[in-house]
């Protein structure tokens, strides 16, 4: 009996499931890249509307700072970093749809970039900037 040799390394996998993918139609990417293409502007708008927030926030502590104690100003710096926190965590977002972009133009939108098997509609539906399958994702997760 004669063994089919089966793909040892990760790359061997991916490239196996790729071979394997279906395409999709014209029409079906182009509604993937319309749909990401406004919800990355749409981040880019909350981006930059974060900023101005913050620079007028900023504006607000320095002219309102008299008299502040050390609790003042130590309460003033950590509502500053969480909004910089927030504004940088809109910026990763942004920079995960442009992935999830430049992964559609590369053919590789909706597979899992670990182990090259489909991403469930349900989660693309839900995250639509997703790398990872259900599975790759839990894996991730727990370490």
């Amino acid at each position: 009996m004669a063994k089919t040799a089966e793909p040892k390394t990760a790359a061997a996998k991916a490239a196996v499931a790729k071979a394997a993918r279906g395409t999709r139609s014209a029409a079906e990417t182009e509604k993937i890249r319309v749909a990401l293409i406004e919800r990355r502007d749409e981040l880019k708008a909350e981006h930059d509307q974060t900023l101005v927030e913050i620079a007028e926030l900023q504006q607000h502590r320095l002219t309102d700072s008299a008299g502040d104690d050390q609790a003042d100003t130590g309460t003033k710096t950590f509502e500053r970093e969480q909004e910089i926190t927030l504004a940088n965590n809109i910026l990763e977002r942004v920079n995960q749809v442009e992935r999830a972009l430049e992964r559609l133009d590369e053919g590789g939108y909706g597979w899992c970039e670990k182990c090259g098997n489909a991403i469930p509609v349900e989660r693309l539906a839900a995250f639509p900037s997703a790398t990872l399958c259900v599975t790759c994702k839990q894996l991730e997760e727990r370490r």
